[in-house]
């Protein structure tokens, strides 16, 4: 990066970190507007109560957790800026990723039923989706095939390195679904192996999804923000 670009780039997240900041601030006024009108000092209440219509007060309770959210997100999003991760929201997802395929893929079903119908489900549906997800994708693990051999799992304990130091699925198969050449796969051979790891595929769909919640929730924010100023301007034309 030009040193130019580089003083361009500084100005621009300075710009993004200070309007962050006035968020923050918003939000945190608004929780303290909402917090006041919420206690009541005025002892009014019971009398907005009595008219069956509190409508008013649930507003401000929708207010501070709005001014909560708003605090939070800008926090979020100067500490994205300041460490200059896009993909800030998605920091931790691959270890969570991977430490749930080593605790629970192709783990042991417990014994004692039914009080863990539940976790047998979700140990074969985690069994199976991976299964399904290597097989499709032509992936293998979280980052790579290196995921099986290098931390513990319920899989090692059940394999050693020189039967499946991997599972099945990670090797390649031909169009009938049987694996193409079993031993290269073992030793680790490309092609025979699926040397990526499987988070590329899983993240993808992620951050799309994210992307498209987080667009239409904005595009619901400018819409409503227009209304609310079709709103006040008719209340200002009406006659008391």
């Amino acid at each position: 990066m030009t040193p130019d670009l580089d003083t361009k780039d500084r100005c621009f997240r300075a710009l993004i970190i200070w309007g962050n900041l006035v968020i923050a601030c918003c939000g945190i006024a608004l929780m303290a507007m909402c917090i006041f009108f919420i206690s009541d000092r005025g002892g009014l209440y019971v009398l907005v109560y009595a008219t069956g219509n509190d409508s008013i007060w649930r507003g401000a309770w929708i207010g501070l957790f709005t001014g909560f959210a708003l605090f939070c997100t800008s926090i979020l999003g100067m500490h994205a800026i300041v460490v200059s991760k896009r993909k800030i929201l998605l920091a931790f997802v691959p270890d969570l990723f991977l430490k749930q395929m080593l605790q629970n893929y192709n783990k042991p079903l417990p014994d004692n039923l039914p009080s863990t119908q539940d976790q047998i489900y979700v140990i074969n549906r985690i069994t199976e989706t991976w299964n399904r997800f290597m097989t499709e994708s032509k992936c293998c693990g979280v980052y790579g095939p290196e995921d099986w051999v290098k931390y513990e799992s319920h899989f090692r304990q059940q394999n050693t390195d020189a039967d499946y130091p991997w599972p099945r699925q990670c090797c390649q198969q031909d169009a009938m679904g049987a694996i193409s050449h079993l031993e290269a796969c073992k030793i680790g051979v490309s092609p025979f192996l699926h040397a990526q790891g499987c988070y590329d595929y899983i993240a993808g769909p992620l951050i799309r999804h994210g992307f498209g919640v987080s667009w239409f929730g904005f595009a619901i924010l400018c819409w409503t923000f227009f209304v609310i100023l079709g709103v006040i301007f008719h209340y200002t034309q009406l006659d008391f």
